[in-house]
């Protein structure tokens, strides 16, 4: 089948139109084939004509690929002078987690000569912080650059996980174009469609990246079909809807137009990112503007703000204006300038529009404010992120066990590290609680928070939280919660079990589909966020940790009702002391431990999960009575294995009147004490107000 695209340009416009289109159920299936669009000749006059022909089939590697993406500049931005930089391409690597966006850079940089032959290179070289190692995520975007035949490509590497959304949605606003990635296997998932969407509403080409193509049971064309209907869904442009496919094996390090037919690396990848990404559109002899989009901290040259030049000349040393609207504006001075070459950041004297830079010297710089020129700068946009979902209490440590372990226990020093937090997590929202010691942090998701507990504790600091909670809206008198799409990939064996916990939890199956050649079903539900709090260990349990759960936010809708997400209670201490071997024998009959012989604890800390709903409370630190005990045989004690729960656990576990003690060296549960100590006093009310009416 052939097709063929004219676009007729004149001096005043420009037209685009097909003859013969097909519908989207037809359009979708020529993927795969070597086609070709077509259209009359538009009736107006025209002085030159170009033609673009687009074909997906098994090319060579060096077989030309084209692209409906014009990299050259329309004729509306040159009548405002504008004009594209060809020796410059900025891309954002986008995709759901764990679809291999990490592991891509890392074969990137690697082909691109950017360390030497002989330098150790460890695994995930993006992911560079701690936590993102440990738990194997990327948490922070991150930028690089490579350069590929005499033209510099700026890479930023972004987050996959949802709850870090706020990341990918500001970080868009620095580049022209995005690699899709998406998985061999499972195809668009619920992160796919999100970070789609949003490079879909800033106009930025995109080129989608069917990675793992090695897997046994990859499934490349239902792939592509599925990212083409998501296309549709997303209401994307024609332009946009035929997008350059390219099918990759990040570990391996190669790439191709076809899934049979891979390159031994990725020039393929490359020569799309050149043809179908086009050069920033900068506007050279205008005054200057940057948004500022990252924010980074060094110890010897403080507030380093990141993000591309969109006008003008920026130059070390020079005098600029930082606006945050017209008429909130100061003055600052450039004191040192940053490019970023390889892995690296290199300095630099000047930067031209188009590039992405670092600029240090500006003190109170934020995310959201624009350097511009001392006398004729004008602000940009600001960079607005969607509102955060889920929201917990922090306070500061009233356990005894208090600063043992700390560095930081007292509330103005959580106060400052919360609020200097929101300085670079936009996403994020700190406020004031009911006392003077608690705050409110609200966040995209459970994890979101989680990570800011995670950095603080290993920062020093002392403190306690709530379980989390969602933030509700009332609209006409209505109370509507937030719903998101959990998309749970399951062995067909547990099938049963999570459907039946999903259900108790108020989810409702919208979509279930089997999954390559390996006996696994993915099931889509939309669900209020109550019902993902503690969700995530329940389905590991009820599928013995075969399960994968993601969930992305979807919308606000009516209130479900109740849900229970816990059917068990839990173990309290009632004494201060250290747990003992004899106690814990006797203790582990009632339910689950989470403590060794020899733990501290203290009155009113969480030890275990009872097998009953209620807590109970007992005594874990008891020593055997040590009466003429030469004359009976010694009983040998036999301990269960205590549950090793994390921070993300814990926080997952508790109810309302529960907390988590935060310390750089320990995660312990305990009961909160003013609940506690306020139905006590409902207690009493209530008993006494019995006993006078009883009276009378």
């Amino acid at each position: 089948m052939e097709m063929a695209i004219n676009i007729h340009s004149s001096s005043s416009s420009s037209s685009f139109s097909l003859i013969n289109p097909k519908p989207p159920l037809l359009t979708k299936q020529l993927f795969g084939s070597s086609f070709t669009l077509s259209s009359f000749p538009n009736t107006s006059k025209t002085t030159s004509t170009s033609s673009l022909r687009c074909r997906r089939s098994r090319f060579s590697f060096h077989s030309p690929i084209k692209c409906s993406v014009s990299t050259e500049a329309s004729t509306t931005e040159k009548r405002s002078q504008m004009m594209r930089r060809g020796d410059i391409r900025n891309i954002a690597i986008v995709a759901h987690v764990d679809h291999g966006k990490t592991t891509l850079v890392d074969a990137m940089l690697k082909q691109s000569k950017v360390f030497r032959d002989n330098q150790f290179v460890q695994e995930r070289i993006m992911d560079s912080n701690d936590i993102e190692r440990e738990r194997g995520i990327t948490i922070l975007s991150k930028n690089t650059s490579i350069t590929y035949k005499d033209t510099k490509i700026n890479i930023i590497d972004t987050p996959g996980h949802s709850d870090f959304g706020g990341e990918v949605e500001r970080i868009l606003n620095m580049v022209e174009g995005v690699l899709l990635v998406v998985d061999s296997v499972e195809g668009p998932m619920p992160q796919t469609r999100f970070v789609l969407k949003k490079a879909l509403e800033f106009g930025h080409a995109v080129v989608v990246v069917v990675n793992k193509i090695d897997r046994p049971s990859a499934r490349p064309d239902f792939v592509i079909n599925s990212t083409f209907e998501l296309f549709i869904e997303l209401n994307a442009t024609d332009e946009q809807c035929d997008f350059q496919s390219i099918y990759a094996s990040g570990i391996k390090g190669k790439a191709g137009l076809s899934p049979d037919d891979l390159a031994e690396d990725l020039g393929p990848l490359f020569e799309a990112i050149m043809r179908c990404i086009p050069g920033p559109c900068i506007d050279k002899d205008g005054a200057l503007q940057m948004l500022a989009t990252n924010i980074e901290y060094d110890e010897h040259k403080g507030r380093i703000a990141i993000g591309r030049l969109h006008a003008g000349v920026l130059q070390k040393g020079m005098d600029v204006r930082v606006c945050t609207s017209e008429d909130s504006c100061r003055f600052g001075k450039v004191s040192e300038l940053f490019v970023y070459e390889k892995f690296i950041r290199v300095p630099a004297t000047k930067v031209e529009a188009g590039d992405i830079c670092a600029v240090c010297g500006i003190e109170d710089i934020q995310i959201g404010e624009t350097i511009a020129d001392k006398a004729f700068g004008k602000p940009l946009p600001s960079i607005r992120v969607e509102e955060p979902t889920v929201k917990m209490a922090f306070s500061i440590n009233t356990s005894p066990f208090v600063g043992r372990e700390g560095k930081y226990v007292t509330s103005r020093n959580l106060r400052d590290r919360l609020y200097r937090e929101l300085e670079r997590n936009l996403a994020m929202k700190v406020e004031d609680g009911e006392t003077a010691d608690t705050f409110v942090v609200s966040g995209r998701g459970t994890l979101h928070i989680t990570i800011l507990i995670e950095n603080m504790r290993r920062e020093g600091y002392e403190f306690m939280v709530g379980p989390p909670k969602v933030i509700n809206k009332k609209v006409d008198d209505k109370v509507l919660e937030p719903y998101e799409i959990a998309t749970v990939e399951v062995p067909e064996e547990h099938m049963g079990a999570v459907v039946e916990l999903l259900g108790r939890r108020r989810g409702q199956m919208f979509d279930m589909q089997g999954v390559g050649s390996e006996g696994t079903t993915l099931l889509k539900y939309k669900i209020p966020t109550r019902g993902l709090l503690g969700l995530r260990n329940a389905i590991l349990t009820a599928s013995r940790g075969t399960a994968i759960l993601n969930t992305i936010f979807d919308s606000y809708g009516p209130w479900a009702g109740d849900i229970i997400t816990r059917d068990q209670g839990s173990l309290v201490a009632f004494e201060d002391g250290a747990s003992t071997s004899y106690a814990l024998a006797s203790s582990q009959d009632r339910g689950q431990m989470f403590i060794r012989p020899g733990a501290g604890v203290y009155k009113g800390q969480i030890v275990g999960i009872h097998q009953r709903t209620g807590d109970l409370s007992l005594n874990v630190c008891k020593k055997k009575a040590a009466t003429n005990v030469r004359s009976n045989k010694e009983q040998t004690v036999v301990l269960d294995t205590p549950l090793d729960y994390s921070l993300d656990d814990c926080i997952e576990y508790i109810q309302e009147d529960e907390l988590v003690e935060v310390t750089p060296s320990s995660i312990r549960m305990c009961k909160n004490p003013k609940l506690a100590k306020r139905q006590g006093e409902q207690c009493r009310l209530t008993s006494s107000g019995s006993a006078s009416r009883a009276s009378l």
